[in-house]
């Protein structure tokens, strides 16, 4: 029994390792089968398929390649005048289909050399623009044209087109369309360049353009536009870097909408970063139109004015001298109801097509280095050696109107209250400080409309600036009454952004709160304008803001937008920033006393609100007297208000005053300071001199 047990556990064990081996073998035999077929499929897939599918990858791979966009025009307020366009002009660019970088030059074996080749085409370019471009330009070398070409990619991607020269001739053009074959990757491409009126009109408020390149490394919205370039999915949206960007003014403040959209070449991209295949062309679209407030008739005549008086001034001795150093002048003209600005010039100015191309010579900047910012908004040099005036002058006698408004409103004194003037205010400690008024004059008794006519320093410091002191001394912060004229200020655009739509506005010196003197030295100096600096575009918004009773209204360059078929895109309304609310008898008091003899306005049609200003700055040993003048017309029913200012030019009377009599007669022909054109309609007189027998 005991044997049989044996021969059957034994036949068990055979069995199992029968069964063991055919699973190890059926394992292995397995193992082989799906080995040998991933072999082959990979070889099928290497030797096979591969260069079929390795074209296809390669032909899935595409770039985006912009097409610079048609940049909109900038029009003064009659639509007639273009301040700024482009035109077309034929550029010709390459695209280097092979790898000419030095690095892949050292690769090559020496028979396999491809510079010579790119060599041999720029000699070929070259010797063609001799032949074929405009005589009177300067001839290209091969070497500019290597340069062009940037074969090392310092400039351009591997698949980005060159541009090697604009602004073809028509057989320029006419000769490599029909010989494209013998230049490959060359093609002529229809581009546009920017001009500027040539009579420089409000060039600085029009601006001027600059390559992307050169604007993102300094200008902040542009280094945020090549941050967000990655996740924009509109490839007609992409910045290039020689595309011609506004760098200040309208230009700038309307970038995106008169850029339009660029077009775009799809490039088909191989492996090496290199084009191949055909590609396809989106057209680029013409951006919007922008439409000026600035009148292109009366800027000119207000610059023509400044230059003139400038002129007049080294020329003409008043008061037993000239003013040789008068060498600026600004001025802005604001409509009143509107807020829309018609004149606004920084004098001297330029020829703003000398950043035509986006870039300007080293010898041409060093030319207009000193005026081709806008003075009338930022705080400019004259470019004088030594310490001349900045384009931002103390205030002088045009503050004294808001300085009796601000003693009215606080109760320092009413519109019935008067006034022994001596010639001369005292203040400080024992008297030790004494303030004079012009010349030393006398006016004797005076209601605050008189002291604002008669410009009396020692009104304003006595009956404003320590009057205002006084009624808030005793709280706890000395500077209260500091912070309380601080506030007035800003509620009246000085030393506030004036909300003008241009950029970098300068909001002015408020020196009563920084200088280290005295609460009552701040105020009473600040009283009669020594301690505020403002723009003139400050100014002219002060201006309106008396000459509306207290509404703060936007300054506007811009009036609406249009697209290329004429349609509104965009209408600017006027705006009211803040508000006033002082009793009316005020106002009327403070206009009143806005009648300061001018000599220039003599024989003006119209009654009008003026307050000249002359504030004083040292210049080396000497005291020089700024012209500053304000004024709005007419008295009654305002329509425009005026800001004129000349660093050095002497009395504001018979400085800057000339200047605004002239941009007031020059609104008045055109839109008429009653609301009737004065300018003689020329197409009706010829019309009717026709009728004449």
């Amino acid at each position: 029994m005991r044997k049989m047990n044996n021969e059957q556990e034994k036949n068990n064990e055979t069995s199992d390792r029968k069964r063991f081996s055919f699973r190890i073998n059926l394992f292995f035999f397995s193992s082989f089968i799906i080995f040998t077929v991933i072999i082959v499929r990979l070889a099928i897939l290497q030797f096979v398929d591969g260069p079929q599918l390795k074209q296809q990858e390669a032909s899935n791979v595409t770039k985006n390649v912009p097409l610079t966009p048609i940049r909109g025009t900038i029009y003064d307020s009659t639509g007639q005048n273009r301040l700024a366009y482009s035109t077309p002009v034929q550029s010709l660019y390459i695209t280097l289909s092979k790898n000419y970088s030095d690095g892949m030059e050292e690769k090559r074996s020496p028979d396999k050399k491809l510079l010579p080749e790119l060599e041999k085409m720029t000699q070929k370019l070259a010797n063609r623009f001799a032949e074929y471009g405009n005589k009177d330009e300067p001839k290209m070398t091969p070497e500019q044209i290597m340069d062009a070409m940037d074969r090392n990619y310092q400039r351009f991607s591997g698949f980005t087109p060159r541009l090697i020269k604009t602004n073809l001739s028509k057989d320029e053009v006419a000769y490599f369309m029909q010989h494209k074959s013998e230049f490959p990757g060359v093609d002529v491409v229809e581009e546009t360049v920017r001009h500027y009126d040539p009579d420089t009109v409000a060039v600085q408020t029009v601006g001027y353009i600059k390559s992307y390149k050169s604007a993102r490394e300094t200008l902040e919205k542009y280094k945020n536009i090549q941050k967000s370039m990655s996740a924009e999915n509109d490839p007609g949206l992409i910045y290039m870097d020689n595309e011609s960007v506004g760098f200040d003014g309208l230009e700038y403040q309307y970038q995106e909408q008169l850029r339009g959209k660029n077009g775009y070449k799809t490039v088909p991209i191989d492996p090496r970063n290199m084009p191949e295949g055909v590609d396809s062309v989106t057209p680029p679209q013409k951006g919007d139109n922008v439409y000026s407030t600035i009148n292109k008739e009366i800027q000119v005549k207000t610059e023509n004015a400044i230059m003139d008086q400038l002129r007049w001034l080294h020329s003409h001795a008043v008061s037993g001298k000239t003013h040789p150093y008068a060498k600026t002048g600004f001025a802005v003209a604001m409509e009143v109801d509107t807020g829309n600005v018609v004149a606004m010039a920084s004098m001297p100015d330029y020829d703003a097509n000398y950043w035509q191309t986006g870039t300007i010579s080293k010898d041409k900047y060093e030319e207009i280095k000193h005026v081709y910012q806008n003075a009338t908004i930022k705080n400019v040099g004259s470019g004088q050696p030594g310490q001349h005036p900045d384009s931002t002058v103390l205030l002088g006698s045009t503050i004294k109107p808001l300085s009796v408004l601000i003693g009215l409103e606080e109760g320092l004194f009413t519109t019935n209250t008067y006034y022994q003037d001596t010639g001369a205010a005292y203040f400080g400690r024992n008297n030790s400080s004494r303030v004079r008024n012009a010349s030393g004059h006398v006016y004797g008794s005076m209601d605050p409309a008189t002291a604002i006519r008669h410009s009396s320093n020692a009104f304003m410091v006595d009956m404003v600036g320590k009057r205002l002191y006084n009624k808030y001394i005793n709280n706890a912060a000395e500077d209260q009454g500091v912070n309380v004229w601080d506030r007035y200020m800003k509620e009246f655009g000085l030393g506030v952004s004036t909300g003008v739509d241009l950029p970098g506005e300068f909001r002015g010196w408020r020196e009563y709160t920084s200088k280290s003197e005295s609460a009552l030295s701040k105020l009473a100096y600040a009283s009669f304008g020594q301690q505020g600096k403002y723009t003139p575009m400050q100014l002219a918004q002060y201006t309106t803001m008396i000459a509306t009773k207290g509404k703060r209204m936007e300054p506007h360059l811009v009036s609406q937008i249009k697209d290329t078929n004429g349609n509104v895109v965009q209408t600017f309304k006027p705006k009211v920033l803040n508000e006033v609310n002082f009793p009316d008898a005020y106002w009327n008091e403070v206009i009143r006393g806005m009648a300061t003899d001018v000599s220039a306005f003599n024989g003006f049609p119209y009654d009008f609100a003026r307050k000249t200003g002359t504030s004083q700055q040292s210049v080396g040993r000497e005291l020089k007297d700024n012209g500053v003048f304000i004024a709005f017309a007419p008295r009654q029913h305002p329509k425009l208000a005026v800001a004129v200012v000349i660093p050095e030019g002497g009395f504001g009377a018979w400085s800057a005053g000339p200047v605004a009599r002239k941009i007031f007669d020059a609104y008045d022909e055109v839109y008429g300071l009653d609301g009737v054109p004065k300018k003689k309609d020329t197409a009706t007189a010829d019309s009717n001199a026709a009728k004449q027998p």
